[in-house]
């Protein structure tokens, strides 16, 4: 995709006009019946940067879209989730598909949530953070839930506004994302094949980062170069491998780091220190730290053991 200029879109008016729709109703929240975008030449490739959240449930799109180098199909139930500041590089390509377009994507601003309960729990809810490729792919039967709540949401949203309009539609926002949690899970679950193959590429470039030297060279391994090199976002990854090993990303990284120091200190003749350099560490003491607290010994006190 060619660099496009990123225009800023503050407003969820300024999201209708950018996708050729009617102003919205409500000037913090929208409900977007996604057949009505207009993917029209002048809009076909755009970057915006959003200051708000969207939460979509896409089918049937014909043609597909391109997010950095990747193209995507839509052709069965998808969820997709933003969050506010990300941006969002699309390309539309046009096909011949019969299929007529459908789905929804709902717009919400942050101050819609203000003073609400919702409004401190969006950051437990990971999934925001995940890349396009990450997405929700959804069962008939789960896709049919969200629907329901799109509709609850709908009718709530189409009805005149009054003292208890807010917080039904916080409740039902609520409820979607609650699904949408339990569906991922079950997503780890049943793309288990695909899943257990990335643990073994990430604990080979675990294996590679120490054994290589990169780690005396780049420091220590951070869960964004992982993630990086497995062309998934780091959110995505500590949540896939929480739900298979029990561990986040972090927590893996620390495991491994402390198994070959545990072989350094009892294989080699190296002094703490240099095996702290070796692991990544710019100090010794934050390294006898860690150490510590994973095996409750101290680096020299875990060689002693071994030797005695």
């Amino acid at each position: 995709m060619e660099k496009s200029n990123i225009q800023k879109v503050d407003t969820i008016s300024e999201y209708h006009k950018l996708r050729g729709l009617q102003p919205p109703e409500h000037p913090l929240i929208s409900l977007v019946d996604y057949s009505l975008i207009k993917h029209s030449p002048e809009n076909s490739k755009i970057s915006w940067l959003q200051k708000y959240y969207t939460i979509g449930l896409k089918r049937n799109i014909p043609g597909k879209y391109r997010y950095g180098q990747k193209e995507y199909d839509f052709d069965n139930g998808l969820m997709s989730f933003f969050a506010p500041n990300q941006i969002l590089n699309v390309e539309y390509v046009e096909n011949k598909s019969s299929k007529k377009p459908s789905g929804w994507i709902l717009v919400i601003h942050p101050d819609f949530l203000w003073g609400t309960s919702l409004a401190g729990k969006m950051k437990k809810y990971e999934f925001f953070s995940y890349a396009i490729n990450e997405s929700l792919f959804l069962s008939e039967k789960e896709e049919k839930t969200i629907l329901d709540i799109f509709k609850k949401i709908e009718t709530e949203y189409r009805s005149n506004i009054d003292d208890f309009s807010q917080n039904i539609i916080i409740a039902q926002i609520e409820l979607l994302l609650n699904y949408a949690e339990r569906f991922y899970q079950r997503q780890f679950i049943t793309r288990k094949k695909n899943n257990h193959e990335i643990l073994d590429r990430l604990e080979m470039l675990l294996n590679d980062y120490f054994k290589t030297g990169t780690a005396l060279d780049n420091g220590l391994p951070s869960v964004q170069h992982l993630a990086s090199q497995l062309n998934l976002s780091p959110g995505y990854l500590s949540s896939l491998t929480k739900k298979l090993t029990g561990q986040s990303t972090q927590e893996l990284i620390h495991y491994k780091l402390i198994e070959r120091a545990k072989e350094k200190l009892t294989t080699t003749n190296l002094s703490v220190s240099e095996i702290a350099f070796d692991l990544g560490f710019e100090h010794a003491q934050s390294f006898n730290k860690l150490f510590k607290s994973k095996t409750d010994y101290s680096p020299l006190k875990f060689r002693e053991a071994f030797y005695n």
